[in-house]
């Protein structure tokens, strides 16, 4: 499932990056890594989206988040 679709308030844990090395290396460096479990704070379906993953919040763009894979 992407992360894009994942409600507010839900803890996934996060699988693969569909998309080319520099999106995985740039997710890599704040963090998402697979195995890695995320918290999904903020999810209106439109604009930013915000998760939360070791302790730090990242604001990810729609676009981003539909790439990632989580279970």
């Amino acid at each position: 499932m992407s992360l894009a679709n994942v409600k507010a308030g839900r803890k996934v844990r996060f699988v693969n990056v569909r998309a080319g090395q520099a999106l995985k290396a740039r997710l890599a460096a704040l963090g998402l890594v697979p195995g890695s479990e995320l918290e999904v704070v903020s999810n209106s379906f439109h604009g930013p989206f915000i998760v939360a993953v070791k302790g730090s919040r990242l604001v990810l763009g729609r676009g981003m988040a539909q790439k990632i894979v989580v279970v």
